[in-house]
């Protein structure tokens, strides 16, 4: 297992975790933190031994966004030079599914990364907010795009416009958040769910993930389409024949991810 800095890693059974781990600075992002982020999702999703990768915050908060002292003296041209978004970018392009569990503040940078997440799972109590404006700034890692897909143009623009803190509840009236559940068991609920994924046909699970994303941006029509040819790639695999096997044998089907 590589060792990094600013995260810890760990494989529970076929979950892949990655816990951010500064909490000293309630898991503050700078540009490091970022890259390591997507170095370990990109090693899970490599790893034949991991079906799911859940991401998950050490301390008192999730994250409370993005390093300021990093970009406090930052110009435009330095940022542009820095490419400073290209790991961000990466990370939706993870195949397998990626499960968050959040807790404390979920701020900003925060924010963003917990909306990369294919389902996001939150403790009671749990705060979120875009303060980037009220620092003459704005989201830069796909804030205002996820969020407006999600809530919608109304909402979004309000959140966005006025920095506020949202709870949990309020979010997951909007289809943001999957679950609140209590701290204490946010963990072991977590990994209870990710261990349900993980049950499932792999390619399946991945397939659905593809066309699902496809649908956020796709036309209908065009949607129906690229959902089709999923389908029948899947007839396929060894694990459509096992899985139907198994129906019809009326057994419990062993799923390989072939």
């Amino acid at each position: 297992m590589t060792a990094y800095k600013f995260i810890e890693t760990s494989v529970d059974q076929q979950i892949g975790v990655i816990e951010l781990n500064r909490p000293k600075q309630l898991n503050s992002l700078n540009r490091n933190m970022v890259g390591e982020i997507l170095e370990a999702m990109q090693s899970f999703d490599r790893n034949d031994e991991v079906r799911v990768i859940l991401l998950v915050g050490k301390g008192k908060a999730f994250s409370a966004g993005a390093d300021i002292d990093e970009m406090a003296e930052a110009d435009s041209m330095s940022l542009e030079l820095l490419n400073q978004f290209a790991d961000w970018d990466q990370i939706p392009l993870i195949k397998k599914p990626v499960i968050g569990a959040v807790h404390g503040f979920v701020f900003g940078g925060g924010f963003e990364l917990a909306l990369c997440c294919d389902v996001l799972l939150a403790a009671d109590g749990t705060e979120f907010s875009f303060p980037e404006v009220t620092l003459g700034v704005m989201p830069g890692a796909g804030g205002t795009q996820r969020l407006t897909k999600l809530v919608g143009r109304a909402k979004a623009i309000e959140w966005l416009w006025t920095g506020e803190r949202i709870q949990a509840n309020e979010l997951q009236k909007h289809g943001v958040i999957n679950r609140i559940v209590s701290p204490e068991l946010l963990r072991e609920e977590a990994l209870r769910f990710s261990n349900k994924i993980a049950s499932m046909p792999p390619l399946a699970i991945r397939m659905i993930k593809d066309s699902v994303n496809k649908a956020v941006d796709y036309p209908l029509y065009e949607g129906m389409q690229y959902e089709r040819k999923n389908f029948y790639l899947l007839f396929s695999s060894e694990d459509q024949k096992e899985g139907m096997k198994a129906f019809v044998e009326k057994r419990k089907p062993v799923y390989k991810g072939k």
